[in-house]
């Protein structure tokens, strides 16, 4: 079964473009797969994260400056 496709317009960078065109011909690809390869490890690495968010919510917060201050105190700063 195959999937409907929809259509985007998306504006890259030249120097990008060029690039996604010379990896897309090397490896046999379209450049829209290579981008819903890209966009779909992008969405994969968020959901990762909110799930590490959803396991820690219940840590306590470091204070930044405190975390300073005892770096300091130790030595290492």
């Amino acid at each position: 079964m195959k999937t409907e496709l929809k259509r985007a317009t998306i504006y890259l960078d030249p120097k990008l473009h060029r690039a996604l065109k010379i990896k897309a011909a090397q490896i046999d690809k379209t450049i829209s797969e290579l981008v819903n390869i890209a966009i779909k490890q992008s969405l994969g690495e968020d959901l990762e994260d909110l799930s590490a968010f959803k396991e820690r919510k219940d840590e306590p917060n470091l204070d930044f400056q405190d975390v300073l201050k005892e770096l300091k105190g130790s030595g290492y700063l």
